[in-house]
């Protein structure tokens, strides 16, 4: 007989069909000797045998297609995480990643933003839109809700807006920085297709985007150090860290955080002398 250890694929199937209510696949009217789907319901909904499906279930016979993989945990109508977990037991691997546009932030993640006072943060989608930020952020790197809803791109702001150019101490090391970095996060969340536009656009406004971009290169985002020449309050500088949001694949958070307490009295000064009509929080 098999067991959990040596069969957990089986197992977890098993497990995951008979948590399944019946009523809601419209299967009523028949009497059950076990909780959930059946067998033959499940092989039915992935369009696969039901004697197939069974010895899955009992760990007879070799791995399943990804294709197949794909199916059964569309019939089990599991959530994500749940059907990575699936290809994971059955392949070894994490099914390939399909790209979703992102949805926003909730609120909850926006109240993080807001609790680090004197940390500027900002959370950007794999496409690297930002999409929230905090008030730090807003006095520090670039009031974001000034600015039109398609400006609000690292990219664009980076390649595109004078001023946040000035403002980068080492500018071409940055864009270097921020352009393979951008490629490695885009091609990660299956988005090469999405930034299609983006990049065509980049590449005709920008020169120096497109020879960047011709370079190829990738790299993590990970953490470094950022000095930023502030119009009002001079040089600032700040260690930066990225944080890929647990359960949101498709968004990021990068938190700065002043380097001495002189920066981070800088920063302090910027949040008490300006109040920015335009800053907005998420709701």
């Amino acid at each position: 007989m098999s067991t959990t250890t040596d069969n957990s694929l089986g197992t977890y199937l098993k497990d995951r069909r008979t948590k399944l209510d019946p009523a809601a696949f419209g299967l009523v009217g028949t009497r059950r000797r076990t909780p959930g789907l059946r067998r033959e319901e499940v092989a039915q909904r992935a369009n696969v045998s039901a004697t197939w499906y069974t010895w899955l279930e009992q760990g007879r016979g070799g791995a399943p297609s990804a294709d197949v993989v794909d199916r059964i945990a569309h019939a089990l109508m599991l959530t994500d995480v749940e059907r990575e977990h699936v290809f994971l037991l059955a392949l070894g691997r994490p099914p390939k990643v399909r790209y979703q546009a992102p949805e926003g932030v909730t609120p909850r993640l926006q109240r993080i933003l807001d609790a680090l006072e004197l940390s500027p943060a900002i959370i950007k989608t794999s496409t690297w839109d930002i999409v929230a930020w905090n008030r730090a952020a807003t006095v520090v790197l670039a009031d974001y809700a000034a600015l039109p809803v398609e400006q609000r791109n690292v990219l664009r702001l980076l390649f595109g807006n004078p001023h946040i150019r000035e403002r980068q101490l080492h500018w071409e090391s940055i864009a270097r920085f921020v352009v393979a970095a951008f490629r490695a996060d885009a091609a990660r969340a299956g988005a090469s297709k999405e930034v299609e536009a983006l990049i065509d656009e980049m590449s005709r406004n920008s020169p120096e985007f497109a020879k960047m971009w011709s370079d190829h290169d990738v790299c993590h985002y990970g953490e470094g150090i950022k000095q930023l020449r502030h119009p009002e309050v001079g040089m600032i500088a700040m260690e930066f860290s990225s944080f890929v949001v647990d359960g949101r694949s498709d968004l990021s958070m990068v938190v700065h955080n002043p380097v001495t307490p002189e920066d981070a009295d800088k920063v302090r000064q910027l949040i008490e002398s300006q109040v920015p009509a335009s800053y907005e929080k998420v709701d």
